[in-house]
């Protein structure tokens, strides 16, 4: 095999262990990635990978296909395997409820993690952009405060972000829950290492002396490079967006994201615990379609953006 394919895939070490073996007779033989069958034991490990992801969800379903009393009954173990009419029954009480819009609450959530998750994507890649590619006094320093910031529980942070909603009047404003996540460090040291090794200087340089400005240079170049990493991010946060519950119970009073649907279908003394754990299978579903969807797209794109030319 080529040693400068072999450097150009796994790296000098791997080229110089292949040129040893070539050197002493014993080259590595030839062979192309989509020829290799995974083994049995990948495809077990892949399935129990598989079950224990899915089967929170599956167990949801069932809980919410049974009645309390079928639940109170089976002690250690789900109350049935299948899923029933009364789990259909569970949904149109949830969708009915006079306490609540479910597709309001659908509405919000969607709103903010769409804005939040593009947001981010955005401000990510450009600070990316500038941490990784440009050079200015205290690059450096203020890249590791940005970083610092990972350290800090979120909710240390609770009582004077509170404040400044509260200031800013955004007290039940969905403003309150897409403001504050506009950008995060996550985001910017994620791309700030993707972009280092994703993105040539040449190519920038290239741009330069075509005349283009350093923010044309940024969306014609940084950004079309950065989308397989902006793809992944964008669904990290879309997701945790989605499923955020602390910051939403704290500043939310009227309006509803479909995390907080969940705890409305508790009664005052009484719990349906068939009708909370259908209402958890509503909350989580749209996430599994949007997985569906985007799964294939994401894996191509990942895999593309880890070619090297």
């Amino acid at each position: 095999m080529n040693t400068a394919l072999i450097e150009n895939t796994a790296g000098r070490g791997a080229a110089r262990y292949a040129a040893k073996r070539a050197a002493r007779g014993r080259p590595i033989a030839s062979h192309h990635p989509a020829s290799r069958r995974p083994r049995l034991a990948t495809y077990l490990i892949l399935t129990a990978v598989f079950v224990l992801t899915v089967f929170p969800l599956y167990a949801a379903a069932m809980y919410g296909s049974s009645t309390t009393t079928e639940i109170t009954r089976a002690v250690g173990t789900l109350p049935r395997w299948l899923p029933t009419v009364t789990l259909w029954q569970n949904f149109g009480e949830v969708f009915a409820s006079e306490q609540f819009s479910i597709w309001l609450a659908f509405g919000n959530s969607l709103l903010v993690a769409v804005t939040v998750s593009a947001s981010v994507v955005f401000f990510s890649t450009l600070a990316g952009f500038s941490f990784a590619k440009l050079r200015f006094p205290g690059r450096q320093a203020l890249f590791v405060a940005v970083l610092a910031t990972l350290i800090i529980p979120a909710q240390v942070g609770t009582i004077p972000l509170f404040v400044m909603m509260n200031q800013f009047g955004w007290i039940d404003s969905l403003l309150a829950l897409i403001v504050p996540g506009l950008v995060g460090a996550f985001g910017v040291f994620w791309m700030t290492q993707y972009l280092r090794e994703a993105l040539p200087y040449e190519l920038i340089e290239a741009a330069r002396v075509d005349g283009a400005s350093m923010l044309r240079t940024f969306w014609s170049i940084a950004l079309p490079a950065a989308r397989p990493a902006a793809a992944t991010l964008a669904l990290f946060t879309f997701i945790g967006s989605w499923n955020s519950f602390f910051w939403p119970s704290v500043v939310m009073r009227s309006q509803l994201t479909m995390p907080l649907v969940v705890p409305q279908l508790r009664g005052a003394f009484t719990s349906d615990t068939g009708l909370v754990m259908a209402g958890v299978f509503l909350v989580a579903a749209p996430l599994l379609i949007v997985l569906v969807i985007a799964g294939k797209q994401l894996v191509a794109g990942v895999m593309a953006g880890a070619v090297k030319g």
